[in-house]
C-alpha cells in the first residue's frame, strides 16, 4: 500500500531495496566483519567478549509505563492485527509513522514479503525495522512480534475469530516503542536496531511450519548482509498482571551470560518477583529462528510457568480475554527499566 508521507515508495520495489541496502550500509550498520566466521557455537558462549557486562556509571533514562500502556491502547484501537486484516494494515502504517518520528525517515524500513496461508491465500506481511545511533558499527537488536493470532484456539467459543492480543503481541511492541521514544531524547551509547516481526502467531497448533514467518524471512533475507549485532533480546507477553519471567530454556542455551545479567539487574532493582530465578521451559519463538539461522545470540523474555508437562501461559492466552483489562503498568515498568539499565549502563561500548 502506498504511504503518502514516504515519497520513495513511488520507486519500484527493486530500486527501493537497492537504495535501502546502500543507505543502510553507508549510514546505519556499516559492515561488521568478525575475525572468524560467525558460527552458532561461537556466538552462544557466555565467555564471549561481546557478552561481558559491567556497570559503566552512565545515566539511565526513566521508563514511562503510562506511555507504554498508551502504545498498547493505540494498537488495540485497530482491532485484531492478524495478517490481511484491516487492523493489520492500519497497525503497519502506525508503526512506520511512529518509528519515523523517533528514528528519522531514513532509519526506518518496512521489509515487505508474502507467505502462503492455509487456504492457499497470499499473506501480505511486513517486518518493521528501525535503527538508532546509526553511526555505530557496534550494535544490539531488540525485537517483538506485532501480528495477532487469527484464531482463538483456547477460547470456549468463537474459536475461529481473531484475538485482540493486548499481551500476546501488543505488550512487547509497546515496550519497544517506548524505548524508541527514549532513544530519540537520550541517544543510546551503542547502536540499537528494533525489529518488529510479522506473522509470528499465524500457525495452527501442531503445525510449526507457519509460525515465525517474519523472523524466518528476515533471517534468510537480511536487509544488510553481514549484519552481526552483539546480541538480541526478544520480548513476548511482557505486560500481563501477575506475570513471571523464568529464564527461558533456549535462552540459557544460546546466551546464558546475557540472561544472567538481565536477571541480576532485575534482582538489584527489587524485581525478582517478576524475573524469577528458576530455569524455565524451552519455548519455540522467534529467537530460536534467529539463533539457528544467523547465529546471533538472542534471548526471549517471555511470560510462562513451568512444570513437567511443559509451558503454561496466562489463562487468557490465545483467547478473546487477551485484552487491556489484563495489562499491568507495573509489569511493563519492570521490563522496561531492566532493559534500559542493560543498554545504557551495563554494556561495554567499543570505540
Amino acid at each position: 500500500m502506498s504511504i503518502s508521507w514516504i515519497p520513495l515508495f513511488s520507486l519500484s520495489r527493486n530500486h527501493l531495496q537497492r537504495w535501502f541496502i546502500e543507505i543502510m550500509n553507508k549510514f546505519l550498520f556499516g559492515v561488521v566483519v568478525l575475525a572468524a566466521a560467525l558460527t552458532f557455537n561461537s556466538c552462544s558462549g557466555g565467555s564471549s567478549e561481546r557478552l561481558n557486562f559491567e556497570e559503566q556509571g552512565r545515566n539511565v533514562p526513566v521508563f514511562n509505563a503510562d506511555s507504554a500502556y498508551h502504545f498498547i491502547e493505540r494498537q488495540l484501537d485497530f482491532g485484531p492485527r492478524n495478517p490481511n486484516s484491516k487492523g493489520h494494515q492500519q497497525a503497519k502504517e502506525y508503526f512506520l509513522k511512529t518509528l519515523q518520528r523517533y528514528a528519522g525517515s531514513r532509519s526506518v524500513y518496512a521489509q515487505n514479503f508474502t507467505a502462503k496461508g492455509y487456504d492457499d491465500d497470499s499473506l501480505a506481511l511486513s517486518n518493521i525495522i528501525a535503527s538508532f545511533n546509526p553511526q555505530s558499527k557496534d550494535r544490539i537488536m531488540l525485537s517483538a512480534h506485532w501480528d495477532t493470532r487469527p484464531r482463538a484456539d483456547k477460547a470456549p467459543t468463537d474459536k475461529e475469530k481473531p484475538i485482540l492480543g493486548a499481551d500476546d503481541g501488543a505488550s512487547g511492541v509497546a515496550v519497544l516503542l517506548e524505548l524508541a521514544r527514549l532513544f530519540k531524547e537520550n541517544p543510546p551509547p551503542i547502536g540499537v536496531d528494533i525489529v518488529l516481526f510479522d506473522g509470528e502467531d499465524y500457525g495452527k497448533e501442531g503445525d510449526m511450519s507457519k509460525y515465525f514467518l517474519g523472523s524466518r524471512y528476515w533471517a534468510n533475507n537480511p536487509p544488510v548482509q553481514g549484519y552481526s549485532p552483539r546480541f538480541g533480546i526478544l520480548l513476548d507477553m511482557v505486560g500481563g498482571k501477575d506475570a513471571h519471567f523464568p529464564k527461558e530454556g533456549y535462552s540459557m542455551q544460546f546466551a546464558p551470560a546475557l540472561v544472567n545479567e538481565i536477571w541480576s539487574i532485575a534482582d538489584e532493582k527489587g524485581l525478582n518477583y517478576l524475573f524469577t530465578s528458576e530455569v524455565g521451559n524451552k519455548i519455540s519463538d522467534d529467537h530460536v529462528v534467529i539463533n539457528r539461522i544467523l547465529g546471533i545470540p538472542t534471548i526471549d523474555i517471555i511470560r510462562h510457568n513451568t512444570n513437567s508437562e511443559g509451558s503454561q501461559f496466562a489463562p487468557y492466552w490465545h483467547t478473546h480475554n487477551d485484552d487491556i483489562s489484563n495489562i499491568s503498568k507495573k509489569t511493563l515498568d519492570g521490563v522496561g527499566k531492566t532493559v534500559l539499565e542493560l543498554i545504557y549502563n551495563r554494556v561495554n561500548v567499543s570505540n
